[in-house]
C-alpha cells in the first residue's frame, strides 16, 4: 500500500487533496458547510509527508476534526465523535490570555469583558495585546527578518506600532494603508507595498518615502515605475502565480492560473516580466513573491506551492523568496489549524528539498494568523423573535457592517454569553444584525445558552482579522470602538464613530 492509500484508510472523512480543486468551489473554512475544510491532529505529520511525497494527479485524503470541552473549569481535547455543539466555546478559539472567573465572566488581558462592555458600550472589538505580540514574535522567529504582517487583516496606528516593535515589517496594499503605517512612525524601510493596480500616486509616495520593497504585480506596473522613478533604483519582487489551487473559497484563492494577481509561470508571462525588470534602470529585481490564497488549513498546500516555486526560482539566482501568507485559523469548536511555526517548518523543508540554497532569504506575510484569534466582538441583544416551528431570531446591535465575512464567504462563528462563558449552549437561534437586509446574518444557526434575553451580551470569538478592517457604515451605522487590553488595562486604539463623523465628508 502506498503512502496515499495508507492515509485514506485512516479516516472516513474525505476532502480533496490540497492543491486539487473539486468540481464546485468549497466555502471558506469556518462556514456552516465546513466538512471539507477541517483538519485532524495528524495534520502536521500529514503535511510533512505530503511535502516529501509527490501528489498523485488526482486523489483524496482524509482530514478529521477535533474540538474541546469543559470539565471542572478546565478544557480537554475531544474527537468529533464526542464533541457536542452545545458545549461551551472552546478555549482554543479565545485570545491566549483569556480566563474564566468564578462568576463565569470572560476576562481578556486581565480585564473583565462584561465590565468593558458596560463601560465602553457595544458593539465592541477587544484585542488581547499580548496575543498579538506573541504571534508577531513567532512569525519573526519562524521566517526571519523581512517577514511582514499583512495589514489588511487589521490596521490602526497602534497596531502598526505594535507590529514594528515586535520586529516585523508591514505589508500594505494601498495608499491609505501606507499613510497609516507612516503616520504611526514606522520607518518606510520596514514597509512592503502590494497591490494589483497601484496608482501613479501610490507608487510615487512609496518611492519618495523609500519603502523596503515594491511587489510587482503586472507588466503595466513596470511601465509606471519606468516612467515615474528617479534617483536610486527601487528594490522589487515579482509576484508570480504558481498554478496551485489551494482548497479554500473561490474568492480567497490567488495562486491559480485564473487570478487577477501576479504573472503566470506556466504561460511564460513571469519569465518575460523578469527580462523586462532586469533591463530596467528604475528598479532592481531582488526576488520572487507568490501567494496561493487565504484560509488554507493544510500545510501540504504550502509545501506543494514551495516545490513549484523552487523549480522556477532556483535558476534565477535571486536572493529573496517570499511565500506570501494565507495560513488558516480555527473559527469553530471542532476546527484546528497549524501554527505559524508548523507552516514555516513545512515550507522551509520543501524549499530546501527542492534545491533552494540556504542563503536565500525566505520570508512570509501572515495576517489572519496573527490577528484573528486575538480578538472577540461583543454585542448587545436587542430583539428576539420566536417563530413557532420555524426558528428563533436573535438580533444584535451590530451585523454585516462590522463583520461582513458571513455575507461574503458564508463564514461560520461560535457565539457565547461572556457573562457565563462556561455555560452550555443548548438553544439554537439565527443571530442577525440591525441592518435593513435579510442577508444581514452573523450566525445562521448559533448555539447559545438557555434563556438569553434582551439586554444580554453575545460575543463572537476569532474576529480580529477582516472584521473591523472590512467594516462599513451601511445604513449609517457608526463603526465600533476598538480596545487593546493588557495587564489589566484597557486602552482605546480606535474610538467609536459618531453620527457627526458619518456626515463629516458631506459637502
Amino acid at each position: 500500500m502506498g503512502h496515499f492509500a495508507a492515509l485514506i484508510s485512516l479516516t472516513d472523512h474525505r476532502v480533496p487533496l490540497a492543491g486539487l480543486e473539486p468540481a464546485l468551489p468549497a466555502p471558506e473554512a469556518g462556514a456552516l458547510s465546513t466538512e471539507l475544510q477541517r483538519r485532524s491532529p495528524l495534520s502536521v505529520a500529514l503535511g510533512r509527508l505530503l511535502a516529501a511525497c509527490p501528489p498523485p494527479s488526482r486523489g483524496w485524503i482524509g482530514r478529521g476534526r477535533r474540538g474541546c470541552r469543559w470539565r471542572d473549569s478546565t478544557l480537554e481535547a475531544v474527537s468529533s465523535q464526542t464533541a457536542d455543539p452545545a458545549d461551551p466555546v472552546a478555549q482554543h478559539l479565545l485570545p491566549s490570555s483569556a480566563t474564566i472567573g468564578d462568576e463565569g465572566h470572560l476576562s481578556i488581558g486581565g480585564c473583565d469583558v462584561v465590565d468593558l462592555a458596560r463601560t465602553h458600550g457595544t458593539p465592541l472589538f477587544i484585542y488581547d495585546e499580548e496575543h498579538l505580540r506573541a504571534r508577531c514574535r513567532e512569525a519573526a522567529t519562524a521566517f526571519g527578518d523581512g517577514t511582514a504582517y499583512a495589514t489588511k487583516a487589521f490596521l490602526c496606528t497602534a497596531m502598526a506600532r505594535l507590529v514594528a516593535d515586535e520586529g516585523l515589517c508591514l505589508d500594505v496594499a494601498s495608499g491609505g494603508e501606507l499613510h497609516t503605517v507612516l503616520r504611526a512612525g514606522v520607518d518606510a524601510s520596514r514597509v512592503v507595498l502590494h497591490g494589483n493596480n497601484k496608482s501613479d500616486a501610490e507608487l510615487t509616495s512609496a518611492l519618495e518615502h523609500g519603502v523596503r520593497r515594491v511587489i510587482i504585480d503586472s507588466v503595466d506596473e513596470i511601465d509606471r515605475l519606468d516612467r515615474i522613478a528617479s534617483g536610486e533604483r527601487q528594490k522589487v519582487l515579482l509576484r508570480v502565480t504558481p498554478g496551485v489551487e489551494a482548497h479554500t473559497h473561490e474568492f480567497v484563492r490567488t495562486g491559480q492560473e485564473d487570478s487577477k494577481f501576479g504573472l503566470s509561470i506556466a504561460s511564460g508571462a513571469a519569465h518575460a516580466a523578469i527580462d523586462r525588470l532586469r533591463g530596467s534602470s528604475a528598479v532592481e529585481l531582488v526576488g520572487i513573491h507568490a501567494h496561493i490564497g487565504s484560509q488554507v488549513f493544510d500545510v501540504s498546500s504550502f509545501a506543494q506551492a514551495a516545490e513549484v516555486l523552487a523549480r522556477f526560482f532556483v535558476p534565477l539566482d535571486l536572493a529573496e523568496l517570499c511565500v506570501g501568507g494565507g495560513l488558516g485559523v480555527a473559527y469553530l469548536n471542532e476546527e484546528a489549524a497549524p501554527s505559524i511555526t508548523e507552516w514555516a517548518a513545512a515550507t522551509h523543508e520543501a524549499l530546501r528539498a527542492a534545491g533552494v540554497p540556504d542563503d536565500v532569504e525566505v520570508t512570509a506575510e501572515p495576517g489572519r494568523a496573527i490577528a484573528a484569534q486575538a480578538a472577540v466582538t461583543v454585542y448587545s441583544v436587542g430583539t428576539i423573535k420566536r417563530l413557532p416551528d420555524i426558528r428563533t431570531y436573535l438580533a444584535v446591535d451590530g451585523g454585516m457592517s462590522d463583520n461582513p465575512r458571513p455575507v461574503l464567504y458564508g463564514s461560520g462563528y461560535e457565539a457565547f454569553d461572556p457573562a457565563r462563558t462556561s455555560a452550555r449552549r443548548p438553544e439554537v437561534a439565527r443571530v442577525v444584525g440591525k441592518h435593513c437586509e435579510s442577508g444581514d446574518v452573523i450566525l445562521p444557526d448559533a448555539h447559545i445558552p438557555e434563556d438569553m434575553g434582551i439586554g444580554d451580551l453575545l460575543a463572537t470569538p476569532v474576529t480580529g482579522a477582516y472584521g473591523y478592517s472590512m467594516a462599513s457604515t451601511y445604513n449609517k451605522v457608526p463603526r465600533p470602538e476598538v480596545l487593546f487590553v493588557a495587564d489589566g488595562v484597557a486602552r482605546t486604539v480606535v474610538r467609536r464613530e459618531t453620527f457627526e463623523d458619518l456626515a463629516s465628508l458631506d459637502v
